[in-house]
């Protein structure tokens, strides 16, 4: 079992047709995403990458059946309309790898979604990838370095850096654990779908035997973790580290939702909660891999 994507998800790109909608579809369809239609107003009848283009989200419906997920590759001001017409059709996963998404925007959105039953990745999210079988967003960059750095195994990777979710998934796979599901959260203020959330959907998956975090400080995702995990949500091995540890309150680190205010979000806040719980806290990147191989 996967989660979020696998090969049998239908997949629509919003923003089909633009420069970067245009190279992450290609990108998807050479990994094995079943890409089954874009969407960009005024440009329907066309294709990309032999993919058909529609105006609205309804029509691509209408012409190819259920769609399971979209992404929406739009620019952060207009990408509110473009999930709420996503969310009105139907859609129930919804992946956002746009950031600089207005913060009421957001709010909007992931109301909207809550009330539809609807699952948002992101905003701000390079995406999602189940190694060997799909990606949704750009994950990877391309087919053959995504094929590297991601091989199929039983770990989850969870992250709230971009790139970081590729160095911490290749680090697993070169040493044969490989990885089952990776995500990275996304780097907006408020976010869709939490760190524990995600975290509840490994524990889930039958293939998954233990998670591996990337976080960092600023805000309250490792915490939210610490209490499901406290609480008996997430029961299998996790192993974490915190980016940022150096850095004094006040300080951004890395994008928008990083940043330690009065205290809140700090290292020491995150760490301490998390070793309460019996998670394992490493204190560099590399040791992720070391951690992860001696409680599997």
């Amino acid at each position: 079992m996967s989660i979020i994507v696998d090969e049998n998800t239908a997949v629509l790109i919003q923003g089909i047709t633009g420069r970067e909608g245009s190279a992450r579809t290609r990108f998807m369809l050479e990994y094995g995403t079943k890409v089954v239609a874009g969407v960009t107003p005024g440009r329907g009848g066309e294709e990309v990458w032999g993919v058909p283009v529609f105006d609205t989200v309804k029509e691509a419906i209408e012409a190819v059946g259920k769609i399971d997920m979209s992404v929406t590759f739009v620019p952060g001001p207009q990408v509110k309309s473009a999930a709420v017409e996503a969310i009105e059709a139907g859609i129930k996963k919804i992946v956002m790898p746009v950031e600089r998404v207005p913060l009421h925007d957001s709010l909007e959105i992931i109301s909207r979604a809550n009330k539809k039953g609807c699952m948002i990745v992101g905003p701000g999210s390079l995406g999602v990838i189940s190694p060997g079988k799909a990606v949704a967003g750009w994950l990877g960059g391309e087919d053959e370095a995504a094929k590297e750095a991601f091989k199929p195994g039983n770990v989850a990777v969870i992250s709230r850096s971009g790139g970081q979710t590729a160095t911490v998934s290749w680090s697993l796979s070169r040493v044969g654990l490989g990885v089952s599901t990776a995500i990275h959260t996304g780097t907006e203020p408020v976010l869709g779908t939490t760190l524990a959330e995600y975290a509840m959907m490994c524990e889930e998956d039958d293939e998954t035997k233990a998670i591996a975090v990337f976080g960092e400080i600023g805000g309250v995702a490792e915490q939210e973790l610490a209490e499901a995990i406290m609480e008996g949500e997430v029961t299998k091995p996790v192993v974490v580290y915190i980016a940022g540890a150096s850095l004094p309150s006040g300080i951004r680190f890395s994008h928008a939702s990083a940043i330690v205010e009065g205290g809140r979000g700090s290292y020491e806040e995150k760490k301490k909660m998390l070793e309460d719980a019996g998670v394992i806290v490493v204190e560099r990147p590399i040791e992720i891999t070391k951690k992860v191989m001696e409680v599997i």
